[in-house]
């Protein structure tokens, strides 16, 4: 065929978006492949211990007992309907994680859960708190993510702040290092100048503790509406990720000092809200392509009391996990023991329920079969991301990826990652 552009063409091409292509790469750089927790648990800095997560498992098996075991929690909630997978299967599935890993990722806070007090007994918290968290680590008991919340930086709070992420970090580096889970949750940015502030911090703490350059990575809360829409009209929460400087790590909606910062009465704030969803939006966008993870909120109708309030509270927490799940965001934040219950059994089921067409899908595309769906590498890809979140958070075994997809389940990996392409399997 005839070719009428020359190699010329294609170089000035090439140079005109050279620069493009750079930002693009450096900017907005895709999954990196980090596990992402299904749940953070925030938990007030004066009752962490070591025990805790145990503890939290416990009790959450226990609540679910009284009301009749799991699978009758299940069928309440619905969580079983509309997958392959039966309820006392679901149960059984649940009932493992609660015991083998009930907290994914762990919080312990020291700022709106925690209150104000005086700095020493503050301090004397914070130590008391890094103790505990060193004998879970070296027992190997701890979270596979861990971390603090501490006070924000706003002028009234922040050098409290900054001394609790101090002696926290410099706490564990002296008493036998970080953890490779560690989590640190910057709250209530208003600014982009805060995020620029935390990278200075997390430098110099890095320098004081001889430790390696990007070593301390933070999450920043979005709980204002200052992070959604700023003066100049622009979206300061896209700024956050890029002005992090590859130190951000997650982004966290707060449900309710953003509902409250817009006037929303008490009772109407909820993670359903349509003032709630229009942030998360802004922070779907904001966070696709860079790698960066996204957070939903939490609710705050717990699941106690008389059998009735439970019920009702078990069934309004199912129904928001699997919003946010259906919506593309694949964490959520719990505030009690048996907010577990829900959160597991409604995780698992959101997986489980999409399994089986995803692993027929990925299967027929991968192996070029015959189809009544013609899917696309990107689809492709969506397809094996929600199959690989579920093995990671233990709501569908490798046997069955492997049996249903017909492939290794690192290729599974590898696909929802981007690594590898239907050319070459």
């Amino acid at each position: 065929m005839t070719r009428c552009l020359d190699d010329a063409v294609l170089a000035d091409v090439d140079r005109r978006l050279s620069a493009a292509d750079a930002h693009l790469a450096n900017q907005y750089p895709g999954d990196d492949g980090r596990r992402q927790p299904v749940h953070t648990v925030y938990v007030p800095g004066n009752r962490y211990s070591a025990a805790l997560p145990a503890d939290w498992g416990s009790t959450a098996l226990a609540v679910a007992k009284d009301a009749g075991g799991l699978d009758a929690v299940a069928a309440l909630v619905g969580a079983s309907s509309g997958t392959d997978c039966a309820p006392d299967t679901l149960a059984a599935l649940v009932e493992h994680k609660l015991t083998s890993e009930p907290i994914e990722d762990l919080r312990i806070d020291f700022e709106d859960g925690y209150g104000t007090f005086d700095d020493a007994t503050e301090d004397a918290d914070v130590a008391q708190a890094v103790a505990a968290l060193r004998v879970a680590l070296d027992a190997g008991t701890s979270t596979p993510f861990v971390g603090t919340r501490f006070k924000c930086f706003e002028a009234g709070t922040r050098a409290r702040g900054l001394r609790t992420l101090d002696m926290f970090v410099s706490g564990l580096v002296e008493s036998g290092g970080l953890p490779d889970g560690l989590t640190l949750t910057l709250p209530k940015v208003t600014s982009v100048d805060q995020v620029e502030a935390m990278v200075v911090v997390a430098s110099a703490l890095e320098r004081a503790n001889g430790l390696p350059d990007g070593r301390i990575r933070f999450e920043v809360q979005v709980e204002t509406p200052q992070a959604i829409l700023g003066a100049d009209g622009r979206a300061p929460v896209a700024e956050f990720i890029h002005a992090g400087q590859g130190r951000v790590s997650s982004l966290h909606y707060g449900t309710y000092d953003y509902s409250a910062s817009l006037g929303i009465a008490a009772a109407y704030q909820s993670m359903e809200h349509p003032a709630a969803d229009h942030a998360k939006n802004v922070m779907q966008l904001a966070v696709a392509g860079t790698g960066v993870h996204m957070s939903d909120g939490s609710t705050n109708i717990l699941p106690v009391g008389g059998p009735d309030n439970v019920a009702m509270a078990w069934k309004l927490h199912a129904r928001l996990v699997r919003r946010h799940l259906e919506r593309g965001i694949y964490q959520g934040w719990d505030m009690h023991p048996a907010q577990l219950v829900t959160r597991y059994l409604s995780t698992y089921a959101f997986y489980r329920g999409a399994f089986a067409s995803a692993a027929t899908r990925l299967r027929n595309y991968v192996h070029r079969l015959d189809s009544t769906v013609m899917d696309e590498p990107a689809t492709a890809r969506a397809l094996a991301n929600v199959i690989h979140r579920g093995s990671v958070c233990g709501a569908l075994t490798a046997d069955e990826i492997e049996t249903a997809t017909d492939l290794p389940e690192s290729t599974v990996r590898d696909i929802a990652l981007g690594r590898t392409t239907r050319s070459n399997q």
